[in-house]
């Protein structure tokens, strides 16, 4: 894994975002992968669990988002993203930090989110 592998990895958590189901998630995440949705919360560890977690935090394929992202940084096995999100109907927006350490296979072992809303934007369940 490098700095554009890493780029791909984002572009691959969004198709998975916007995919139904979550079958895509074995391609982005170790099955023992630990999933923390801000630096403070208790990580969603496995598969499984972050499979559910994905179902209760999206309004399925239909989502309306756009989402940008740019590799800050990539050194060993970890990078570090920028990545704003825009949702429609409602409106939300977010500005994030994210954090992810791999294994050799280019899974994600660990995956922190820094998500940093508006002035009064409503925070999402787990923060």
């Amino acid at each position: 894994m490098d700095a554009a592998g890493f780029a791909s990895w984002v572009a691959g958590y969004e198709r998975a975002w916007r995919a139904p189901g979550t079958d895509l998630l074995a391609t982005l995440f170790a099955d023992d992968a630990a999933y923390l949705m801000s630096p403070y919360a208790d990580p969603v560890v496995g598969l499984e669990a972050i499979s559910e977690l994905w179902e209760a935090e999206r309004d399925g394929p239909e989502e309306v988002f756009t989402m940008t992202s740019q590799v800050v940084a990539f050194s060993g096995d970890t990078g570090v993203a920028r990545v704003h999100v825009v949702y429609g109907a409602p409106y939300r927006e977010w500005r994030d930090i994210w954090i992810v350490r791999f294994d050799g296979q280019g899974r994600a072992v660990h995956f922190e989110e820094w998500p940093i809303g508006p002035p009064g934007a409503h925070r999402p369940s787990g923060l």
